[in-house]
């Protein structure tokens, strides 16, 4: 759960909190901070940025502290466990290495985020963190949502562009199963005949979710994917979560020239789950 101690942040953290709360979990609250170089390489200068750098690291640690202890008022699972960790390196880098030595099944973080003398934390960032680090799921919550407690429906958009495995569909199936919640599979695009790899992709998926409660729709395309997957979001008011599979140029950016997951990362109204296929 990366952080700048905005309220942002902070509403992304009570989601994971809510949505993990009935499982056992290490959980990482991670700042990361930078010092910019002076440009000037005098001894004056070196000084300055140690003085400085010193002093940033201590706020940094401070700050996580306090964000430890109104997490711990916040959450009182026995079986829960908070790990802060102030990290001096870039977002993306502080997130990547630590997803990497921790072995993080997810990375949960807000979508807009603290302005004014804070960096612009999130928003472009978190569509960065979905780019770079693309060897762990990443949960975009949107700045103002607001959980009920459950997962009641997710929806899975997908153009059938490749043949599902185990692993990629687990981060997806954890929710569905642990909060029995039923699981749309939207097919956006031309509702013509599926082509015959298409049509593979869709009976392999349907193999692997014999034990759970899915439908798969077809969607005509409005003007653009992130339109109709916004809109399908609009007008089923049970859908918590949109979940997308993240391949280099997937079939929706072939078929539309349009950035997708970058679209929708910015303008879900519901938390985005994107999950990387390694190829």
């Amino acid at each position: 759960m990366p952080t700048d101690f905005s309220n942002n942040a902070w509403n992304a953290i009570a989601y994971a909190l809510t949505i993990f709360k009935d499982v056992p979990c290490d959980f990482f609250i991670l700042n990361s901070y930078q010092v910019g170089a002076s440009g000037l390489s005098t001894k004056m200068a070196g000084a300055n940025d140690t003085r400085l750098y010193n002093l940033i690291k201590e706020q940094s640690e401070r700050d996580l502290k306090r964000e430890l202890e109104k997490i711990k008022s916040f959450d009182k699972n026995p079986e829960h466990t908070f790990i802060a960790r102030s990290v001096p390196d870039n977002l993306v880098n502080a997130i990547g290495k630590t997803v990497y030595r921790e072995e993080i099944d997810y990375v949960v973080m807000g979508t807009k985020g603290a302005s004014g003398l804070k960096e612009v934390f999130i928003g472009s960032n978190t569509y960065k963190v979905i780019k770079e680090v693309d060897f762990c799921p990443v949960i975009a919550v949107p700045d103002d949502y607001q959980i009920d407690k459950e997962i009641d429906a997710i929806l899975l958009a997908t153009g059938y562009e490749h043949l599902f495995e185990n692993y990629e569909l687990k981060p997806l199936l954890n929710f569905v199963e642990h909060f029995k919640a039923k699981l749309w599979i939207a097919h956006v695009g031309s509702l013509d005949a599926l082509a015959p790899e298409q049509k593979a992709s869709k009976k392999g998926l349907k193999n692997r979710l014999k034990s759970i409660d899915y439908e798969f729709i077809e969607v005509e395309k409005d003007t653009s994917v992130n339109n109709t997957i916004q809109q399908l979001v609009e007008k089923d008011k049970s859908i918590d979560m949109v979940v997308m599979i993240n391949q280099n140029h997937t079939f929706f950016e072939r078929l539309t020239r349009e950035p997708v997951i970058k679209k929708v990362s910015f303008n879900s109204k519901v938390p985005f789950l994107v999950i990387h296929l390694f190829e």
